[in-house]
């Protein structure tokens, strides 16, 4: 996972460490990205995973979306694509929009495949500057989910975000959204957008 380090100058590195701390021990961070906060974890770990499942109260059948710092941090899922995808992917990177692609490395709990692993898994390079920062520092793509309870309209807020889960996340990563209206567009190859 190398190819998810790089260098975000501007970004206050003791929250970065503080967040990341939590993080490598299974813990659940609010972050801003480019319309609403999200939660983050580490993908690999379930019990992180199934704590932001919990704290949501979302159906682990629906899958996550997880954010990288570049597109070398999707380099497997990248591969089996034709060149075109691949540029039609890259091309809205760093930005806001999520891609379905295919995966054979993430598991069950990510993908939400219940009983057997699905194929795809969706991915994105966010253009929030500090939801990159933490992907590099941590070393590795992160689960990023919208932080907010299921069925409830998702929030630029942080003070929501506080109201909503408290103490249920390790860390509230300091800054704000971008303005962007919404969570990230949904899309897959086949040119359908989802959301």
């Amino acid at each position: 996972m190398n190819g998810c380090r790089l260098n975000f100058p501007k970004i206050n590195d003791f929250h970065l460490r503080r967040a990341v701390r939590h993080l490598r021990q299974g813990g659940v961070v609010a972050h801003a990205t480019e319309g609403v906060w999200g939660l983050a974890c580490d993908p690999f770990d379930c019990q992180a995973v199934a704590r932001i499942l919990a704290i949501k109260g979302r159906s682990p059948d629906k899958g996550l979306i997880l954010i990288g710092a570049s597109a070398d941090c999707f380099a497997p899922e990248l591969a089996p694509l034709t060149a075109a995808d691949r540029r039609a992917v890259q091309s809205t990177w760093p930005g806001p929009v999520s891609w379905v692609l295919p995966s054979e490395r993430f598991p069950v709990w990510i993908t939400g495949a219940g009983l057997g692993p699905r194929p795809t898994v969706a991915v994105r390079v966010p253009g929030h500057a500090q939801a990159r920062a933490l992907c590099a520092r941590f070393g590795g793509p992160l689960v990023s989910t919208s932080a907010n309870p299921s069925g409830v309209a998702a929030t630029d807020s942080v003070l929501r975000v506080r109201r909503w889960f408290g103490d249920a996340v390790d860390f509230i990563a300091p800054g704000q959204t971008l303005g962007r209206q919404g969570p990230s567009q949904l899309r897959t190859l086949a040119g359908e957008v989802l959301r």
